[in-house]
């Protein structure tokens, strides 16, 4: 048998790392766990740019990100000679920062949020000084870049071609890209695809008005052009003493040592699965916890957070507004709705136990 082929070393770590592991969780529950979900889209953003000639050797790659995105960009143009410069905010932890610069990466912080959009604004008024200062530049622009949700058609063959027919997906929102993108690429086998995207409180993404989160890597300040609103018939505000549980049970009960993120999945998802043990549901885990050592991993820290103090939630209570889902797990009928029909005083979509 000839010897399969290795790829370049300058791409051996991005393809080895962009796809998730397929974890069978329970009988009618597989996560789909990324490493460094952000790899992925970072990686087929800056391909197409340079099929379309936007990136040429000698441009610097701007972006704004206080999360993984910005490492896996900063991965990728490491490999590839690109200069990166990347705005984030005080959320950004200390041992991100380093990875990014010793990756060669710039980081600039902004220190103050902004009066309106708080800190994803501030971020993005720095993003454009920064493009007037690099004549030759290239933003990614995960937020509304549409290359980002199409680099997860992947993702959603790999799932296709291992688990068979899907019923419901489940995944943290952030920017929208992951949850929307493999949803799109799979209702082309299953149109009834089911959509549960899961956001923390309070967070503009799904109408709420934006506030300090606990929970790092959900919600947003902004609501990003790349959320689809209309691809989601069921979301999920899950509060922090949940997600963090969750993602402590996610290691103690299947040892995937995973972030909050992937927790707050892995909540709405078992959740849901046992309720529904007819279907077959997938969450999608977006990083390992090796960043939360300190933090959700220390119950210290977590009491300093106050979440130890109640015990958590073990089901959601259904709403009818997204402004009702302020505390503690929430859900609510989105019935692949816009963001404005949702907000409207109309008729809530119908949201029952079997739905």
């Amino acid at each position: 048998m000839p010897p399969q082929s290795v790829p370049a070393p300058s791409e051996s770590i991005v393809q080895a790392t962009e796809l998730p592991r397929l974890i069978r969780l329970e009988p009618n529950l597989c996560g789909a766990a990324f490493a460094l979900m952000k790899l992925l889209p970072a990686r087929f953003m800056l391909d197409r740019a340079e099929q379309r000639g936007e990136l040429v050797p000698g441009t610097t790659v701007l972006e704004t990100s206080s999360g993984t995105f910005a490492l896996g960009l900063a991965m990728v143009c490491r490999l590839r000679g690109y200069p990166l410069v990347i705005v984030g905010d005080p959320a950004i932890d200390p041992a991100l920062c380093r990875r990014l610069r010793e990756l060669g990466t710039q980081v600039e912080i902004c220190r103050e949020p902004s009066p309106r959009g708080g800190f994803q604004q501030a971020r993005l008024d720095r993003l454009k000084e920064l493009c007037a200062e690099h004549p030759r530049h290239y933003v990614p622009g995960q937020y509304h870049n549409p290359d980002n949700p199409n680099a997860y058609a992947v993702v959603a063959e790999q799932i296709a071609e291992a688990v068979g027919p899907v019923d419901c997906l489940v995944g943290p929102v952030g920017s929208g890209g992951s949850t929307g993108g493999t949803a799109s690429f799979l209702r082309l086998l299953e149109p009834r695809l089911r959509l549960i995207g899961v956001d923390t409180s309070p967070s503009t993404i799904f109408g709420q008005a934006d506030g300090p989160r606990a929970v790092r890597g959900l919600g947003n300040s902004l609501v990003p052009p790349n959320v689809r609103h209309t691809a989601y018939d069921e979301v999920h505000w899950a509060g922090a003493a949940e997600v963090f549980r969750a993602t402590r049970d996610l290691h103690a009960r299947h040892a995937l040592y995973m972030g909050p993120t992937s927790g707050a999945a892995y909540l709405v998802a078992r959740w849901y699965a046992q309720r529904h043990p007819d279907q077959q549901v997938v969450a999608l885990l977006p990083d390992e916890g090796h960043r939360y050592q300190d933090t959700v991993y220390q119950d210290e820290w977590l009491r300093e957070q106050g979440a130890l103090d109640a015990p958590p939630a073990d089901e959601p209570r259904t709403v009818h507004h997204p402004a009702d889902a302020l505390d503690g797990w929430a859900r609510l009928g989105w019935g692949r709705r816009s963001l404005d029909d949702v907000l409207l005083p109309a008729a809530p979509a119908s949201l029952t136990e079997n739905s």
